[in-house]
């Protein structure tokens, strides 16, 4: 291997065989969107990179992604870059990305000595699966499914089709959707404004231009809608396929333009002749009210442009495609007849003289499409290639950027509002202790990481709050959005706000939020109880160490062992041989008990502390984790001694509890596996949970409220967000302050 050849190789784990940028093709949009969702999370550990298939006639000038080009149609290049591959210790596993016309040779043959050559495990993507083949190309596909060691498809009833009648085994094949861009379901106005297409009711379809397209009847449909919709406007994006452009021209584009001036449409139809990049195909669709997927062939198992539409929450209208039926099932979008005008224009009809069905149709395609997000796609890619190969652990500690941005949406110049619609704050919510409280913990540590103004604008949002809803006694109260009446909080509130407030005189640099957050905890000492639950003790604790730590007062540390030793006593009368727990239940925040005894032992150096700490701590640690995978207690009937423990409505609380609670073990006994722990806790976020879906939002820096049995609560309030922010910035602080060996 030669010098230029080992540099290429050095930092190459996954190689994508596959189309790429800059030629226009939708598998080469997939495969760049692949790697670099791949890269994004799973990159230094392992890197994907692409060998990119070439015409004869064409000389593309790719980006650094691309390590080495072959000539699709010459033979002889599938063998030699087999061998190459084989050379190298690095490239891992191949992943074909197979489309028939993108390889040589009838039905794409030429792949076939390839696959005889290469030593290395191979996996395919099959972007399209027909039923009922001719010989050979059952042949061709058989084969190439017998030398992979495993074949992905993006359809349930592509499974079907590559069993009955090809012959593959259904234990070799696997779902993983087709990939969308992250993008937060938003109002079409601010993007039909952009897009000077105000006023306008927006239909779209986009994507290279062919025949087989069927754009003809939906522009044959509009006749019928302008009459009842005369502001409507149909746009087709996208330009000739280029194969089509080599072979006819602009044939069929002539065709469409006089079949728009034929039936007098020229102010109801709209082409762009050109290639747009995602972010413009985004934005279009974004301005769409209804999309129209017109194309002709049946069989068509997986779709690019259908998956972004119901990505950016579209209705759709579509042929009855095989990928079409199964994703815009159960309400999810309309399915039009084959060819018929007449009944497209019933559809969008339909949905567009009913805006609430428009609107369920929206949310609900938006909703099955977060699993398909290219965050989702990459862990569901790298968790097949692991079955093959063992690659790296799926575990990461490449976490996000930390982002405040939902944050500060949440917060206005009263408080941090309790709910979202989605991304979008809800002040009818209203305001409560527990969220500000929480809010205040975030905006502390962010400042104390970054010295951040904002941080400090926010803090004192957050203490102005807890300071108005402050009585005379020291007790907080929320406040309702209608007529900001204040209502009586909860004890864990009180607790909350304690926490917060010690928190902050503890690791703020200001002194006068300092000053301001000793005065609103001065006040509410005295409500500290003995007989409060185990959780409100666990929290005011952990207030109170942090207080404690600042002013190293006797009296806040006899309180401390006063309350720590009744947190005990629960755990004596409650713990058995089977169950070491302080209460006989399990429901929300379980760890923060453990973590109180941590900081109390860090204190008092008392032994007792530790070992009940200890010990709890791995009984739960032991009843939420499967395979190094966390699944808290569900909030949907929780977890009873001697009863059945609820899996599902896994909230974030939860799961932010555990990486909090990890992190104070393993910087008080600096033993390894607890960090360890936090970094599986907090991946938990990132999409190692049983639906293998991201709960954390990048694009908005807010979480999702919440995971089902089949579904992610898509709203982002305050509490996902907030706690998802405190075990990010948690795992950010004890970086930097702590060696991790």
């Amino acid at each position: 291997m030669d010098e230029k050849e080992m540099q290429v190789f050095k930092d190459s784990k996954i190689c994508f065989l596959s189309n790429f940028p800059p030629k226009e093709c939708g598998i080469a949009t997939f495969t760049q969107d692949l790697v670099n969702a791949m890269n994004k999370r799973f990159n230094p550990k392992v890197k994907s990179r692409v060998i990119a298939l070439n015409d004869e006639s064409s000389i593309y000038n790719y980006d650094s992604h691309v390590i080495f080009e072959m000539d699709k149609d010459y033979l002889e290049d599938y063998i030699n870059m087999a061998k190459r591959i084989n050379r190298s210790d690095k490239i891992k596993i191949v992943c074909i990305q197979h489309e028939f016309g993108i390889f040589g040779g009838e039905y794409g043959s030429y792949i076939i000595p390839f696959l005889e050559t290469i030593e290395k495990p191979v996996v395919v993507t099959f972007h399209s699966v027909l039923p009922q083949p001719d010989n050979l190309r059952k042949n061709v596909v058989k084969f190439i499914c017998d030398k992979c060691a495993a074949t992905i498809v993006m359809a349930e009833s592509a499974i079907d089709i590559l069993h009955d009648d090809y012959g593959v085994p259904k234990n070799k094949i696997h779902v993983i959707r087709h990939g969308i861009p992250d993008t937060p379901l938003k109002d079409t106005g601010p993007y039909k404004k952009k897009l000077r297409l105000e006023n306008k009711i927006v239909l779209s379809t986009f994507g290279l231009l062919s025949r087989g397209k069927g754009i003809e009847y939906m522009i044959k449909a509009l006749p019928y809608l302008v009459k009842k919709y005369p502001n409507l406007l149909y746009i087709v994006i996208g330009e000739t396929h280029p194969v089509v452009r080599k072979r006819e021209g602009e044939e069929y584009r002539n065709y469409l333009t006089n079949l728009v001036k034929k039936l007098d449409l020229q102010n109801n139809v709209k082409f762009y002749n050109k290639y747009l990049d995602l972010s413009e195909i985004i934005e279009y669709l974004l301005a769409t009210d209804v999309y129209i997927m017109t194309n002709l062939e049946r069989n068509q198992i997986v779709s690019g442009t259908l998956s972004y539409a119901m990505g950016c929450g579209k209705a759709v209208v579509s042929t009855p495609n095989l990928y079409a039926q199964e994703v815009l099932n159960n309400g999810r979008g309309m399915i039009a007849k084959l060819q018929s005008p007449k009944s497209y224009a019933d559809c969008v009809d339909k949905i567009l003289s009913n805006p609430e069905l428009k609107r369920n149709i929206e949310q609900s395609a938006y909703a099955y499409a977060r699993s398909m997000i290219w965050s989702n796609v990459a862990s569901g890619y790298l968790h097949l290639f692991n079955k093959v190969v063992k690659l790296r652990e799926e575990t990461t500690e490449k976490y996000p950027k930390i982002k405040l941005n939902h944050l500060k949406n949440l917060t206005d110049n009263i408080g941090c509002i309790q709910f979202s619609k989605l991304s979008v704050p809800d002040p009818s919510s209203g305001y409560t202790v527990d969220d500000n409280a929480r809010a205040l913990i975030v905006s502390t540590i962010h400042d104390r990481l970054y010295n951040s103004e904002i941080s400090k604008e926010l803090s004192k949002t957050y203490l102005n709050f807890l300071e108005r809803v402050q009585n005379e006694e020291g007790r907080f109260n929320d406040i309702e959005y209608e007529n900001k009446n204040l209502v009586e909080t909860s004890s864990d509130a009180i607790g909350r706000a304690l926490w917060a407030l010690g928190h902050l005189t503890n690791n703020s640099s200001s002194p006068e939020l300092i000053s301001q957050a000793k005065k609103i905890f001065d006040k509410s000492y005295q409500l500290i109880e003995t007989g409060s639950s185990p959780r409100t003790k666990a929290f005011t604790i952990i207030g109170l160490y942090h207080y404690y730590k600042k002013y190293n007062d006797e009296k806040i540390l006899d309180k401390i062992k006063e309350l720590v030793d009744s947190l005990i006593e629960s755990y004596k009368k409650e713990a058995t041989e089977e169950w070491n727990w302080f209460e006989s239940y399990l429901t929300y925040s379980n760890s923060k008990m453990p973590e109180a005894l941590f900081l109390a032992y860090n204190l008092t150096k008392n032994p007792e502390y530790l070992e009940i700490a200890e010990k709890s701590l791995k009984f739960l640690t032991n009843l939420v984790f499967f395979k190094d995978e966390l699944s808290p207690i569900g909030q949907n009937g929780w977890y009873n001694r001697n009863g059945v423990r609820s899996f599902f409505d896994q909230q974030p609380i939860d799961a932010s509890s555990m990486v909090q609670t990890y992190l104070t073990a393993y910087a008080i006994t600096r033993k390894k596996s607890y960090y360890h722990n936090a970094v599986l806790a907090f991946n938990w976020f990132l999409g190692k949970n049983h639906l293998k879906q991201m709960i954390y939002n990048d694009v908005t820096g807010g979480c999702h409220d919440g995971l089902s049995k089949s579904s992610i609560n898509l709203n982002q309030g305050a509490e996902s967000t907030i706690e998802y922010l405190i075990s990010r910035l948690m795992l950010e602080e004890i970086k930097k302050r702590l060696p991790i060996v």
